[in-house]
């Protein structure tokens, strides 16, 4: 019966054409849902759609339907989108995941130590407006649609196209069919609290879905003759799935839509409800199965698609062919929106200039710069081809954050420093435009803070003020500090130790790339050492083994290319440390000018998306008389951002084995066994000890190892780690545990 009417109303419309004009062809209009992840669905459609050569004059739709839709509209095929989606990384763009390598060494620190970041005004903590600026999403849509980046009147598309946002601050649905088509798309799906909404002439818009999941009615006033809908929202749940405040908050959101779609799926002539009753908003990992049933569906309406397509006279046009986008020339770039930032500063941060030719990734990557230095709440870009007919010209739009102000939280947990909560307090422009103050306060079992203002030159130098305090106790071998004669008088085997370090440092800073920095500076340092093991009087309750300041100056080189600091797959590392100790206050009489040389060597490489390996070397010594032993290079213990010259070392506890010098390399290969769980195994091997490299010891066979086999599972506060560690020189086994990110 269904037919009968789809093949009546055809010849009706038919004998009106015919009464005025040749007869022809029914246009057909296609309307997709949102649905987040669910909307996937629509590719399997598309791709039914193809197979029968019906041609779609006309595209609409809101969130997940306008970005499949915007691309179907931009000429490429379902197949061609479905082998899009299949490479996509849904996690990096729906966490705006910057690479690594886009972010400053400033930058990288903040987002490797701190789980949440709050902006902090006028001394009231806001919450941030999304968590996600939809910086990846942006870039990406630009990537797919740049062949068309020319059009911005939508309808001058491969095939006509509008999508719905929502005017966030009057709730009015707007039609967005001109502009800047991948920002528009990014407005349609802008789904609040996970993207922040996107700024369109003046209009504050998230996503469409909110008040137009399903914009037939504005799709037939574009003179479509037949509709075609594809509708991927989900039904009401029942009371048995309705047992969590979000279950709860979804079921009443979607009072409204569900109740339009009763009236709306009735003015569809051919409507195709895939079962997505498996699924949420974010279930991409099941993409390809949600591929598939949006394929079962439209067989499902096989019959009534066929007659559709027998009813066209004019055949469809072939899909674009689409070449991946390698490499583009730059005439000009165009920037407006900066006032507190010049074009000399946005320019840096790009590293790229006018008159360029650039791989599409450079291109990516100098906007991943720029939007990484989160002194903008936006960072739009375009291509345009310029009007040589040859290459692009870039126009970028920049809205820069109005707060300086933040609040910043982290918690941690190791075998060392035991349980610490840290507290920030981040200001940037606090003197000038590119300076930034930032103070940790660490309390728990050790109270410690960071304390650094640094001004920001980029590749001119950079100027900092450091002042760190570190504190901790802990039972280590007594060979890690006497020597053999204090030890045969002392006759002691370990040691509880209290370790208190506080560094002042003032340094210049320069970057020759943008992962490479050199540093040079003068140090202040006060080291105490004491002890409550042994007493040296009767009034005494402890023993102090060192109480000096010191003064020095140092130079550091450092390279970092890795693309993860925890579990890194690529990349290379480099950091050297040159110290020339010139003064101490000389508590126990012995001191000599000295310098402290060491280095670290990594490199990290991917057999497969699953496997990698990480190859680390590391070396130290000491120049000049240094009868001084507390600043030696200890080893022992797993852990990061150790202070002075303390080295992690599998199969030994923290602070094991001492010398004035040291070689040790390690070995790990680290396998993921399903998304953010980490199976990891190492090795290491060290040679440590007075004066290795004058007679030849560095070089001989290891005289200590050690192995460890352990479970990393990433989350919001940082890797927790479990690791099984053992030494075949104490036969002994050492278990270490961590949680949240090192500081």
């Amino acid at each position: 019966m269904k037919y009968f009417f789809i093949t009546l109303f055809l010849l009706l419309t038919s004998f009106t054409f015919s009464q005025n004009k040749t007869k022809e062809d029914v246009k057909i209009g296609l309307v997709l849902s949102g649905g987040g992840a669910k909307g996937l669905a629509h590719i399997g459609v598309l791709k039914v759609i193809d197979s029968l050569g019906i041609r779609v004059d006309y595209v609409a739709g809101t969130s997940m339907g306008a970005i499949v839709g915007s691309l179907y509209a931009s000429g490429y095929s379902g197949k061609q989108i479905d082998s899009i989606f299949k490479d996509v990384n849904f996690d990096k763009i729906i966490n705006d995941d910057l690479p690594r390598a886009a972010k400053t060494f400033y930058e990288r620190e903040n987002s490797e130590k701190y789980a949440i970041t709050l902006p902090f005004e006028h001394f009231n903590l806001k919450l941030p407006s999304a968590l996600s600026r939809g910086q990846n999403t942006l870039s990406l849509l630009s990537k797919l649609t740049l062949h068309v980046s020319d059009v911005e009147d939508f309808s001058k598309l491969p095939i006509p196209f509008f999508c719905i946002a929502t005017n966030v601050e009057t709730g009015q649905a707007v039609v967005l069919d001109k502009g800047n088509l991948p920002q528009a798309i990014t407005a349609s799906g802008a789904f609040p609290s996970l993207f922040q909404p996107v700024n369109i002439d003046g209009q504050l818009l998230i996503d469409g879905g909110v008040v137009n999941n399903y914009p037939i009615d504005e799709l037939r006033a574009k003179g479509m003759d037949l509709i075609i809908g594809v509708d991927v929202q989900d039904d009401l749940a029942s009371r048995d799935n309705l047992k969590s405040a979000p279950a709860i908050l979804l079921q009443i959101n979607n009072y409204r839509t569900i109740n339009d779609m009763k009236v709306k799926s009735k003015k569809t002539d051919i409507y195709i409800k895939p079962d997505i009753t498996d699924f949420t908003v974010v279930s991409f990992s099941d993409g390809r199965e949600i591929i598939n049933n949006g394929e079962k569906a439209a067989t499902k309406e096989m019959d009534a698609l066929k007659h559709v397509a027998s009813m066209q006279t004019k055949t469809p046009k072939k899909p674009l062919v689409i070449k991946p986008v390698d490499s583009i020339h730059i005439n000009a770039i165009f920037i407006k929106g900066n006032e507190k930032y010049t074009d000399a500063y946005v320019l840096g941060k790009l590293k790229f200039k006018q008159d360029v030719d650039l791989k599409y990734s450079r291109y990516v990557e100098g906007v991943n710069n720029l939007a990484a230095t989160n002194n903008f709440e936006s960072v739009v870009h375009k291509l345009m081809p310029s009007n040589n007919g040859e290459g692009y010209d870039m126009y970028v739009t920049l809205k820069e954050s109005t707060i300086t102000t933040f609040f910043r939280l982290g918690v941690h947990y190791d075998d060392l420093y035991k349980t610490a909560a840290l507290l920030n307090l981040t200001k940037k422009q606090l003197l000038i435009k590119n300076d930034v103050l930032s103070f940790d306060f660490i309390v728990g079992d050790n109270i410690r803070y960071n304390f650094e203002y640094y001004v920001d030159q980029g590749f001119y130098w950079s100027v900092g003020l450091k002042s760190n305090y570190n504190q901790f106790k802990k039972v280590i071998p007594a060979a890690a500090l006497l020597s053999e004669e204090e030890l045969q008088i002392i006759n002691v085997n370990k040691l509880d130790v209290a370790i208190k370090d506080l560094t002042n440092q003032f340094y210049l800073q320069t970057l020759f790339t943008k992962d490479m920095s050199l540093t040079l500076g003068a140090e202040h340092k006060r080291l105490n050492i004491t002890t409550e093991t042994i007493l040296t009087g009767d009034n005494e309750k402890k023993t102090t083994f060192e109480n000096s300041d010191y003064l020095s100056l140092f130079g550091k080189a450092k390279y970092d290319s890795y693309d993860n600091k925890y579990f890194p797959n690529e990349g290379v590392y480099f950091n050297g440390d040159f110290h020339l100790y010139l003064y101490s206050s000389d508590f126990n009489n012995n001191f000599s000018e000295f310098s402290i040389a060491k280095a670290t060597i990594g490199y990290a490489y991917s057999f497969t998306d699953k496997l990698s390996a990480n190859i680390t070397t590391q070396g130290g010594f000491n120049i000049g008389e240094n009868d001084n032993p507390y600043l030696n290079f200890t080893l022992g213990g797993y852990g990061n951002d150790f202070i002075n010259n303390f080295e992690a070392f599998y199969g030994y506890d923290f602070i094991s084995i001492s010398g004035n010098s040291f070689v040790k390399g390690v070995l790990s290969l680290d396998y993921e066994i399903f998304k953010k769980n980490h199976i990891n195994i190492a090795a290491n091997y060290s040679n440590i000890a007075n004066d290795i490299f004058d007679d030849g010891e560095w070089i001989t066979s290891p005289d200590y190892s050690g192995y460890a086999i352990g479970y990393s599972l990433e989350t919001i506060v940082g890797p927790i780690e479990l690791k099984y560690t053992y030494s075949p020189e104490t036969n002994d086994s050492i278990w270490f545990f961590n949680l949240g990110f090192w500081f």
